[in-house]
């Protein structure tokens, strides 16, 4: 059974950051987060619906490890391997030995308060893998906070839904945000595959 262990001091921590960072920046109206589709008409499915969740999601360029990883971060020895997710496209995922760490492309999303998902694995008992998420942020360049820890199954499952802190309000243009995912692989080996972004504000 795979469990999950929450950093509820570091989401605490990165927020508190983030608020003192973007103080005084002006707020975009609530009326402004509001959409119906992706904001970069990015094709829209439900892989998640078999375990209950309908939300609808985007695919993170190159997420599903098949093609071009243009725009990608790759350290500490993170590479493509070839199987993956057997309920997507499966060919390939990205293997992430202890210590490495890959970053996403830029993707926007549609208000504050997006959620991530994504298939993953671990290669060994205490593999965990900890997910950040990377704001584009006008004057103050790139904020990275950090949203607590995985611990996977050894079977290919999906993560539960992670939230992005409601700071970045203050930064949205038009009802819009730039976010990037981070993910680091600590204690052990982890593999991951099919990253996808909710962009939509039905909160």
């Amino acid at each position: 059974m795979k469990k999950y262990v929450w950093g509820l001091r570091s989401l605490a921590l990165g927020a508190v950051t983030a608020g003192i960072a973007l103080a005084g920046l002006p707020a975009t109206s609530s009326a402004a987060l509001i959409s119906t589709g992706a904001c970069d008409n990015s094709s829209l499915s439900q892989p998640f619906a078999q375990w209950g969740d309908t939300n609808q999601y985007k695919l993170v360029p190159g997420g599903n490890f098949e093609g071009n990883l243009s725009g990608w971060t790759l350290s500490g020895g993170a590479r493509v391997v070839n199987g993956g997710n057997p309920g997507g496209s499966s060919g390939h995922s990205l293997y992430l030995p202890a210590g490495a760490s890959v970053t996403t492309p830029f993707t926007c999303v549609n208000a504050a308060y997006p959620s991530f998902r994504l298939f993953a694995r671990n290669e060994g008992l205490l593999s965990t893998v900890v997910p950040q998420v990377v704001y584009k942020l006008p004057l103050l360049g790139n904020l990275a906070l950090p949203i607590g820890a995985a611990a996977l199954s050894p079977d290919w499952s999906p993560t539960m839904p992670l939230l992005t802190a409601s700071v970045v309000t203050g930064v949205l243009s038009g009802g819009t945000a730039q976010v990037a995912l981070k993910f680091t692989a600590v204690l052990g080996p982890s593999e991951v595959d099919d990253i996808y972004v909710d962009p939509l504000c039905r909160r």
